[in-house]
C-alpha cells in the first residue's frame, strides 16, 4: 500500500485514491485521508492518498506538501485585531507566495463566544500579502475560505497599504465560491455570528463600499468569497480570481492520479447547497464522471436532497464524524467492495 501524499508520484495503477477535503474546523484534509487509509489497508490493494481544497481551510498545508514548499513566520493581527502569529509559503524557489485568509482572518481564529461578523477584519490577511510582496515575491496566490469577517476586503487593503503596498506584485485569489460580492452578508454572515439585523446592516455597507472602490465589484461572479474579500482584492489590485477548486487539482496533479485509479473516495465535513457551488468535492465529483471512475463519499453530515446528491454521481456516501468512524468506513467501503 502507497501512504504518500499528492507530492509522492506513483508509477502503475492503484486501487483506491483517497481524495477527502478538511472536515470543516474539526480534521484537516490530511488527517482525513489517513484515516480512511488506515482503515482500508485491511481490505488490501494499493492505496495512495491526495488531500484536495478549494481555496478555503487547509489549502496551504495542502499546496506546499505538494510543491514541496516552506513556510515564513510572521506577526499580523487575527480577525478581531490581536497579535497573531502566522505565516505564508513560498513555493517553486520564490516565485510564487502562497497566502491562507483562514490562517489570518480564519472563523477558527475566534472563540464561538467572541464572534463578530460586523467587527471581524481581513486585516491580517492583507498584512500577511504585504509580508509576501516585501520579501519579493512578484505573485501572491491568496486561497480565500472560511473567514471571521464580511468586511468586503477593507482590513485587507488597509494591511496592505499600511505594509507598503503591492508594487508591481500580481494577485491570484482562489476563491471556494461564485457568489457575488453585494450578497456575501446574507450567504455568509449568519454563520459567522450575524444575526438578521446585523445582516441587513452588512449588506448596506457591502454597498458603500463598492460604490467606493476603483471599479465596482457588484454582480461580478466570486466577488463575494471570503466575505467579500475576493470583490476588495479585484476591485482595488486587479486581482486575477480563480475558481479554487480547479486550480487547486490541477496545481496538485489530480487528474493524473486519477487516471491510475480503480476508484476513488472523496469527503467533506458536510454536504450542502455550498458543495455544489464550486466546492473541491464537487470538483473531484466532476473529474470522476469525466473519467468513468467509481466516486465514493464519507462525510461528517448531508444536508442534500436525494435529487442533489444524484448531482454528484456518487456510487455511495457514508456518515464518519470522527477518526475511529473514519477509518471504519474506510475499511467497510473496500472490504465490501473487493467481496463483489
Amino acid at each position: 500500500m502507497n501512504m504518500g501524499d499528492a507530492d509522492a508520484a506513483m508509477d502503475g495503477q492503484v486501487d483506491w485514491l483517497i481524495a477527502p477535503d478538511a472536515f470543516k474546523g474539526t480534521l484537516s484534509a490530511r488527517e482525513v485521508a489517513l484515516a480512511l487509509a488506515r482503515g482500508a489497508r485491511d481490505g488490501g490493494g494499493e492505496i495512495e492518498i491526495c488531500p484536495v481544497a478549494d481555496g478555503g481551510e487547509g489549502t496551504l498545508e495542502i499546496l506546499l506538501r505538494a510543491l514541496g514548499g516552506r513556510r515564513v513566520q510572521t506577526r499580523v493581527h487575527d480577525p478581531m485585531g490581536r497579535p497573531l502569529a502566522a505565516s505564508f509559503g513560498w513555493v517553486q524557489g520564490q516565485s510564487r507566495a502562497i497566502v491562507s485568509s483562514a490562517d489570518a482572518s480564519g472563523l477558527a481564529l475566534v472563540a464561538a463566544g467572541e464572534r463578530d461578523a460586523e467587527l471581524a477584519s481581513t486585516l491580517g490577511t492583507g498584512e500577511l500579502i504585504a509580508e509576501a510582496v516585501a520579501a519579493g515575491a512578484p505573485e501572491v496566490v491568496v486561497a480565500l475560505g472560511g473567514s471571521a469577517s464580511t468586511d468586503g476586503g477593507a482590513g485587507a487593503i488597509e494591511g496592505i497599504e499600511s505594509r507598503g503596498g503591492l508594487g508591481g506584485a500580481r494577485l491570484t485569489v482562489l476563491a471556494d465560491v461564485s457568489t457575488p460580492f453585494e450578497r456575501a452578508a446574507e450567504v455568509f454572515a449568519p454563520q459567522k455570528g450575524a444575526d438578521a439585523a446585523a445582516v441587513e446592516r452588512l449588506s448596506r455597507r457591502l454597498q458603500e463600499q463598492a460604490a467606493g472602490l476603483p471599479r465596482d465589484p457588484r454582480g461580478v461572479a466570486m466577488t463575494g468569497a471570503a466575505g467579500g474579500l475576493a470583490g476588495g482584492l479585484w476591485a482595488m489590485y486587479g486581482a486575477r480570481l480563480v475558481p479554487g477548486a480547479p486550480w487547486v487539482l490541477d496545481t496538485i496533479g489530480f487528474d493524473d492520479r486519477l487516471r491510475r485509479a480503480r476508484a476513488v473516495i472523496t469527503g467533506e465535513g458536510r454536504l450542502d447547497s455550498q458543495t455544489l457551488a464550486g466546492k473541491a468535492v464537487a470538483e473531484v465529483a466532476r473529474r470522476c464522471a469525466a473519467a468513468g471512475t467509481p466516486l465514493h463519499a464519507v462525510v461528517g453530515s448531508c444536508a442534500l436532497s436525494a435529487a442533489e446528491t444524484a448531482q454528484l454521481s456518487f456510487a455511495s456516501v457514508r456518515v464518519a464524524t470522527d477518526m475511529e468512524q473514519l477509518e471504519a468506513a474506510g475499511r467497510a467501503l473496500v472490504g465490501e467492495l473487493s467481496r463483489r
